[in-house]
C-alpha cells in the first residue's frame, strides 16, 4: 500500500498548488486527487513533480506493508 506525502511536500516547498498543476498539465482538482492517493501520479509526471519540490521520486509516497 502507498501512503501519499505529495502534500506535506507541496507545503513544505511553499509553492502554489496552482503553479504545480500548470506544471504538470493537470488541475487542481487532480492534484488534490495525487495529495489524498485517491488515484496515482502517472510516472512521466512523477518525475516533473519530483523535480519542482527538488525531492526524490521516491520521496512522494511512502509504502506500507499490508498486515
Amino acid at each position: 500500500m502507498l501512503k501519499p506525502n505529495i502534500e506535506e511536500l507541496i507545503t513544505k516547498s511553499g509553492l502554489r498548488k496552482g503553479y504545480i498543476a500548470e506544471k504538470l498539465t493537470i488541475s487542481v482538482r487532480q492534484l488534490r486527487k495525487y495529495e489524498t492517493g485517491e488515484s496515482y501520479i502517472p510516472i512521466e509526471k512523477a518525475y516533473i513533480l519530483a523535480c519542482l519540490l527538488q525531492v526524490k521520486v521516491d520521496e512522494l509516497y511512502t509504502y506500507i506493508e499490508k498486515e
